[in-house]
């Protein structure tokens, strides 16, 4: 795992962070660390001291995220009454993995003319890499992918 103790947010993030209007990338890193499915529609019912809360949070250690997940869940109950779904918790997540370079990623970079390299990728940080991952599945808005690559000196 990677420190998640200090807030980090994207430069491409930047038009919703102040407002917490969309769950940032630290808080979905934490979410599926943590193995829960949060939807918009949860984040959005939480009050501003939550969503902060849930940002500020660590989730490293097994202590960590279990206290993480049951928070996050605390806040679904108390807003909606029923508890969130859960995510499995991938042991060796993608993110995590320097030495492997998943093909979604590496073909959306293609797509905007950049070379996802192994050099490329062992220089992010595990959160650089989930971002990368997340902006590149299939359905997902991946409006922010260019944008990504060009803050984190890959185009």
């Amino acid at each position: 795992m990677t420190p998640t103790t200090v807030p980090v947010f994207f430069q491409f993030e930047q038009d919703f962070v102040y407002s917490l209007r969309c769950i940032p990338m630290q808080v979905r890193y934490k979410l599926d660390t943590c193995g829960v499915k949060l939807k918009l529609t949860h984040w959005l019912q939480f009050a501003a001291t939550e969503r902060l809360a849930l940002v500020d949070a660590p989730c490293e250690t097994a202590q960590e995220v279990a206290a993480y997940r049951d928070r996050v869940q605390a806040f679904v109950m108390e807003h909606t009454g029923t508890p969130t779904g859960t995510l499995p918790i991938d042991p060796e997540p993608a993110w995590l993995q320097r030495e492997s370079i998943p093909a979604e990623p590496q073909a959306k970079a293609a797509e905007f003319g950049a070379t996802l390299d192994r050099a490329a990728w062992t220089g992010l940080t595990p959160l650089q890499r989930f971002a990368l991952i997340k902006l590149s599945r299939p359905g997902h808005e991946n409006k922010n992918f260019q944008s990504a690559l060009v803050e984190f000196g890959l185009l």
